[in-house]
């Protein structure tokens, strides 16, 4: 970044605050830090001067931040999920800017993410009255929908899908467990016996026929599934470590994040436990120094530490350590048929929030090559570029199974980052051909898109007698 040759001025003074506040520093200690006065500090936060180069530098030195995070756009996340409240039919006649969303998301990120919670509740509830399953209280009065599963999975991503008080308990627990090389089930069997006096047994599945899981409190019994790969049983251990030897720090950090009720809280503590287990399964060091090493290869990665590929792929995520990390990665996991059921980043997601992955995006076409890695360069609407990676992966096989056994797992970074990966070998990295794809279709405005499964809302849609176009719904460039 060449940060001289810039003539433009940067006023970053609501980051500056929020990171200070994220680090729980005093405009004093701050200052400090970086060897100016408070009033000065001040005036930075208050975006009453730009910031200067040699200051943008001791902040990414001293806090060992990427310089990018502060000079582009680093909520270019909330900005998409801003912009696509505002595209919403009801606010079309205030023809609300694109600089003026990009202004609120970067200014008052807070007030941004309330925003969109709110429209979330509103479709929610929206689609619950039209089923007319909305649940009224005594008094008459319809209760707000705020699903559990969006609202922990929001939180997850303002913490950029990094725990250090949950890479920490990790450490300390995979040190004392020692397990041997592909051997942590027998560690983890070896502590549960020793220090809780659990015994594991494997089952067959008409004993759990709707659960891979369970533990038997009063017989001190975990029971696991027949179903369940070599991958599964261990990682379904160290969840049940994590949450005997670690209980009272999953319970505080759920209750830190203060959910709004009890469900909610359920269940961030359960995804919080699998953060640990992963963790505890794949210790921070270690898995870095293999991610390095391998250029990640994520197959010499998964069968190093014996977990899946999916598990891999998750805690490739999850590389954000200060002074150690990864690759920022993003992570989508879909069916055949679009759903999304996993949606983790380690930095700004490209994909629109409210509506599945573009059909342009291989991610779908892996389906047709199962088990093996496909890899895609794609553009966004507003230029960035990123380098993708897409494979199939089976579900957990049961009696039931049908014709639809798989999912897809969808692995993506920044194009610049590309260069780093084993999976980019060969590739034309400084001209690459990109495919250009966008968010949901209602919001997204590129032109002549054979995959368009519907018009924009922000654009007027231009059907005639005359002519068929490549799009199915061509519109109007203004």
């Amino acid at each position: 970044m060449a940060l001289a040759a810039t003539d433009r001025k940067l006023f970053l003074g609501a980051r500056m605050k929020r990171l200070r506040r994220d680090l729980g520093l005093t405009q004093t200690r701050m200052a400090e830090d970086l060897g100016v006065s408070p009033s000065y500090l001040n005036l930075l936060e208050r975006n009453q001067r730009p910031v200067t180069a040699q200051v943008l530098l001791r902040l990414a030195e001293t806090y060992d931040l990427d310089l990018k995070s502060l000079s582009s756009d680093p909520e270019s996340a909330s900005a998409t999920g801003l912009a696509e409240v505002f595209s919403d039919q009801m606010f079309r006649d205030l023809a609300v800017a694109r600089h003026e969303v990009a202004e609120v998301a970067d200014s008052a990120p807070g007030v941004s993410e309330a925003i969109v919670r709110l429209y979330r509740a509103y479709l929610d509830q929206r689609r619950m009255t039209d089923l007319g399953a909305v649940g009224r209280p005594e008094d008459g009065a319809p209760q707000p929908v705020v699903m559990p599963s969006d609202w922990v999975r929001d939180f997850i991503q303002a913490q950029k899908n990094y725990f250090g008080d949950l890479e920490e308990a990790a450490d300390a627990l995979s040190a004392e467990l020692k397990p041997e090389p592909q051997d942590f089930a027998g560690a983890a069997r070896a502590r549960l016996a020793a220090r809780h006096g659990i015994q594991v047994r494997v089952v067959p599945v008409d004993v759990l026929p709707e659960s891979v899981r369970r533990f038997d409190h009063h017989r001190r019994r975990l029971f696991l599934s027949e179903v369940l790969t070599g991958a599964g049983r261990a990682f379904s251990l160290a969840y049940q470590l994590a949450v005997l030897e670690n209980g009272e720090l999953l319970e505080a950090l759920a209750e830190r994040a203060a959910p709004p009720d009890r469900p909610t809280r359920n269940l961030l503590k359960v995804s919080l436990a699998n953060y640990l287990a992963a963790a505890v399964l794949m210790p921070y060091a270690a898995f870095h120094d293999a991610a390095e090493h391998t250029a990640y290869d994520i197959e010499l990665i998964r069968a190093r530490f014996g977990v899946s590929f999916e598990q891999a792929c998750h805690r490739l995520t999850t590389m954000a350590r200060p002074g150690a990390r990864g690759v920022p990665f993003f992570m989508v996991r879909v069916d055949s048929a679009g759903n999304i059921s996993k949606r983790f980043a380690g930095s700004a997601f490209p994909f629109s929030r409210f509506g599945g992955a573009c059909p342009r995006w291989n991610i779908h076409s892996s389906f047709r090559t199962p088990s093996r890695i496909v890899t895609q360069i794609v553009e966004t609407p507003d230029g960035q570029r990123y380098f993708t990676m897409a494979r199939t992966v089976a579900r957990i096989a049961t009696p039931y199974a049908g014709e639809d056994s798989e999912l897809a797992i969808g692995m993506g970074c920044e194009l610049k980052y590309a260069e780093r990966l084993v999976y980019s070998r060969g590739l034309d990295l400084k001209e690459p051909v990109a495919t250009p794809i966008g968010p949901a279709c209602r919001i997204c405005e590129r032109p002549a898109c054979p995959q368009r499964a519907a018009e924009p809302i922000s654009r007027t849609l231009t059907v005639d007698d005359f002519t068929k176009s490549i799009s199915p719904y061509p519109f109007a460039s203004t």
